[in-house]
């Protein structure tokens, strides 16, 4: 006789109903595997894409509903199949920013349920399109489904329908000038979020977008307020990649406020949660992190940043316009700011406005800066100019301090002092009311230039003193080491030049043995990951590194700068990437299929704009496989706190350094006298013989 199963199938579905409503989701997850009929079933399979996206699994999520989809198809329950294609539409726009597929299952959902009588599904449907709309650049059919997403959602009781139209519909008029209007209907929105009318997923979308739309109007004082309720929802009830999002506002707010070494350890923190979740996003993430490695200083570290940001598909400017200035490369810097300005951003993406002056102000203000630099005044003028009228039809009081930053250097490059002194004075005073010490210290720069030049020498280096503080309290070291030599013009700096002569050592990997050579010795050490580490650190000293930047280099969040060595034949010695798996694999299948599909459907229609975004989705995708990397992205680190990436990498290194010294006694002396571990590591050799290391 065939013994009676302990639980029953409704058994297993409450339990499998209560881990979710728990937040458990590796427990639903394990029920759900051990039941395979529940599993199966369509609220095993719904339960299942709720508890996968919890855990960390969008493409299984995304699977799950497709799943689904099919179930309710060869079911013949058209509705049902529409609302469960919506839900693939919207998980992918969420995620992935691939607009091809997007619209694929949004027109399978549109067909099952026709034009007939309208159903909660019409309201799911049009609160995806809305946003569909809005990232193709399509303004006026973003605001006809934001409204009947609105319509329907109320008359079929779908909040997140009213909630989301609610939101696009505020962005939109934000677009089209009318600040105060889009403010008001997003403080309404924010109150919704607070009493929890809505499910854990449309609270994170809509605290994003709240976010988003007040950092794209430079309202850092609402953006700060939402940051902080949406970190404080993220603690109680936020799953899924919205933790990740969430420390990117995060650090975007501490890039304003300081002190930098705080937004640096966020930003790292959510380039390291991400990689799992974006796609086509995930450079703003590490764009964010060469910002903050820009203010701090770092120059390498943001090059590096904007270089991953731009092969993830995502444009850096203007940091990396900003960063050339800083290297001396006013050339090149006023090139790319231009054609920055000139072929804007297109990728379909939420973090940024799509269109219009808002998108167009940060560039302006980084080419003003720029054009000075050239001596290029007319371009000053006009962009300046042009600043201006932007801060004149958005209200926001950092539009308008940037406005005035731009005006004041304009005029002084001009001749015209006294304006450069009041428009500077009014960008001051203002970023000082936003708490924005960079910005506040920048304008002093400008300002002491200006008092000086109306012969206010003593006014000038009070302005000049005042910005070096800010910058040292802010974290900007290379900034404060320049406000203060521009301040100590009085006194000049004695250097004497010694003659020293320079050290060669070798710390080469070649498979698994690794090659060193110091001191006038030579040996062979078996490769490990803290010396990996000390290759990172040795082949740029004095440069300090965050404990999450090594591993995120190492597990290859962001790419190990190319080295080319003549020496061997320009072996390239960059990271490989990661292989794909077989979900990553069926997924990018099903993504290229669905573009194919979009591509024929916009021909026949003579959409050209449509094909254009079409292809731009299928080479992100042949890209993204030509370098293997992986959909799930690598392993998420499980440590990936500052503390827990402080302490292994502390660990990692020390042990690589003893096993060194074992082989190599005066190379381990050496490293263990230079190296410099904890929070951030840094590789600094006695400066009176300094070593070219061959890495």
């Amino acid at each position: 006789m065939t013994p009676e199963p302990l639980f029953s199938a409704q058994d297993t579905l409450a339990a499998v109903e209560h881990a979710v409503e728990l937040d458990q989701w590796d427990d639903a997850l394990a029920l759900l595997d051990a039941d395979l009929m529940v599993a199966a079933g369509s609220r095993g399979l719904e339960l299942r894409a709720q508890a996968a996206y919890g855990a960390g699994d969008p493409e299984g999520s995304i699977g799950s509903w497709e799943d689904l989809y099919r179930l309710h198809l060869d079911a013949g329950d058209d509705v049902a199949a529409a609302r469960a294609a919506a839900m693939v539409a919207m998980y992918l726009m969420i995620d992935t920013g691939l607009m091809a597929p997007i619209r694929g299952w949004l027109r399978r959902a549109e067909r099952l349920v026709g034009s007939g009588d309208q159903t909660p599904v019409h309201a799911v449907i049009a609160m995806v399109r809305t946003y569909e709309r809005l990232w193709c650049g399509d303004m006026a059919g973003s605001g006809a489904n934001a409204g009947l997403a609105i319509e329907l959602g109320q008359r079929h009781h779908v909040p997140a329908a009213v909630l989301i139209g609610n939101v696009a519909t505020a962005r939109l008029q934000i677009f089209e000038g009318k600040t105060d209007e889009g403010i008001d209907i997003l403080d309404d929105v924010a109150i919704s979020l607070a009493s929890g009318e809505v499910d854990a997923m449309t609270c994170g979308m809509a605290y994003c977008e709240l976010i988003c739309a007040a950092q794209g109007l430079a309202l850092y004082d609402r953006a700060g307020e939402w940051t902080q309720a949406m970190e404080r929802w993220r603690q109680n009830s936020g799953f899924g990649g919205f933790g990740g999002r969430c420390r990117v506002h995060r650090a975007e707010m501490l890039r304003l406020t300081g002190p930098c070494v705080e937004a640096e350890q966020e930003a790292l923190q959510a380039c390291e949660e991400l990689r799992p979740w974006m796609r086509r996003e995930f450079g703003w993430p590490l764009t964010e992190l060469g910002n903050i490695r820009l203010r701090k200083g770092d120059l390498a570290g943001a090059e590096e940043a904007f270089i991953a940001a731009h092969e993830n598909s995502w444009t850096p400017q203007p940091g990396l316009a900003l960063l050339r200035l800083a290297q001396g490369d006013v050339g090149t810097a006023s090139v790319l700011i231009a054609d920055a300005i000139e072929n804007p951003f297109d990728v379909p993406s939420k973090e940024r406005p799509p269109y219009g002056g808002l998108r167009k102000a940060p560039l302006l203000d980084a080419q003003v800066e720029i054009a000075i630099a050239a001596d290029d005044i007319d371009t000053a003028r006009r962009a300046a100019d042009e600043l201006q009228a932007i801060a004149d039809t958005f209200h926001s009081q950092a539009l308008e301090a940037s406005a005035a930053l731009a005006q004041g250097r304009a005029a002084l490059a001009e001749g015209s002092v006294r304006d450069a002194i009041d428009e500077c004075e009014h960008a001051l005073v203002t970023w000082i009311e936003l708490d924005a010490p960079f910005e506040a210290a920048v304008a002093r720069m400008t300002l002491g230039q200006a008092r000086q030049l109306a012969g206010n020498n003593e006014g000038a280096r009070m302005e000049w003193k005042a910005a070096a503080h800010a910058f040292e309290a802010y974290g900007a070291d290379r900034w404060a080491d320049r406000a203060s030599r521009v301040s100590s013009t009085i006194s000049v700096r004695n250097t004497t030049t010694e003659s020293t002569s320079q050290a060669d050592g070798t710390f080469r990997c070649e498979a698994d043995t690794r090659t060193v050579s110091f001191d006038g010795r030579t040996t062979l050490i078996h490769d490990l990951l803290g010396m990996r580490y000390l290759e990172r650190l040795l082949a740029e000293p004095e440069r300090e590194f965050h404990a999450l930047d090594l591993i995120a280099v190492e597990s290859g969040s962001l790419p190990l700068p190319r080295q080319v060595d003549t020496e061997i034949g320009g072996q390239d010695t960059g990271h490989a990437g990661f292989h794909l798996d077989d979900q990553a694999r069926d997924a990018y299948r099903r993504r290229l299929l669905d573009i194919d599909e979009d591509i024929e459907d916009a021909t026949q229609a003579n959409d050209l704009g449509r094909i254009a975004l079409a292809q731009d989705d299928r080479e992100f995708l042949m890209n993204e496989l030509s370098r293997a990397v992986g959909l799930g992205g690598r392993a998420r680190l499980a440590a990936s706190t500052t503390e827990r990436a402080r302490t292994s990498v502390t660990r990692t290194i020390r042990y690589a350094i003893a096993r060194i010294a074992h082989h190599h006694p005066p190379l381990g002396e050496h490293l263990r006298q230079a190296i410099t571990t904890g929070t951030y590591c840094t590789y600094q050799p006695d400066s009176r013989l300094p070593i070219c290391w061959k890495v």
